[in-house]
């Protein structure tokens, strides 16, 4: 995958303590990861670095809202995003990145790609089940919730009735007997 420029954050400039990036992301971000579940996204991410003399630290801060098709009715709606992600960055003989709280780079490295870790921020603050607030709360007119509850099965008063009036089985008694004859 291509690095975007604008996510790579050249330390070695850098004086020791925090710095702040921000950063506006839209679907743009998202083409660029092949990742076309959102209709629309309206997020702001920040990016507090802490360089210190032998590690940097990050604070990745995500908010705002991504379109999305609700799984139960396919109807867009916005679904709220928050999240928050903290890296350490340390220096060693060479690249190990798997741990997600924990980055290595090989010694002499001058610069952090963080598009990674913002993305995968984002989707992990997606909740698993993307439900419409209308459908919890009753408030969406939609054609698929309207044929939903027509093909609902409907128990009627009679139904239930019937079920406690009818005979037992005498079959069932038969049986009932052997356990009490012992």
């Amino acid at each position: 995958m291509k690095q975007m420029k604008e996510f790579t954050i050249p330390f070695v400039g850098l004086k020791q303590g925090e710095h702040h990036f921000d950063y506006k992301i839209d679907n743009t971000f998202f083409e660029h990861f092949e990742y076309d579940e959102f209709n629309n996204v309206t997020i702001s991410a920040e990016a507090i670095l802490v360089k210190k003399s032998n590690a940097l630290e990050f604070h990745f801060t995500i908010k705002g809202f991504v379109n999305v098709y609700c799984d139960l009715t396919n109807e867009p709606y916005d679904q709220k995003v928050e999240g928050e992600h903290h890296l350490v960055v340390n220096f060693g003989d060479e690249f190990n990145d798997e741990d997600d709280a924990l980055l290595i780079l090989p010694h002499g490295s001058y610069e952090v790609t963080i598009q990674q870790y913002i993305y995968e921020l984002i989707i992990l603050s997606l909740p698993a089940k993307r439900v419409h607030p209308g459908v919890e709360d009753g408030t969406l007119n939609s054609e698929i919730l309207e044929k939903l509850k027509e093909l609902t099965p409907k128990v009627s008063e009679e139904d239930s009735s019937e079920k406690s009036d009818k005979e037992i089985d005498p079959r069932w008694d038969q049986l009932k007997k052997l356990l009490t004859d012992k």
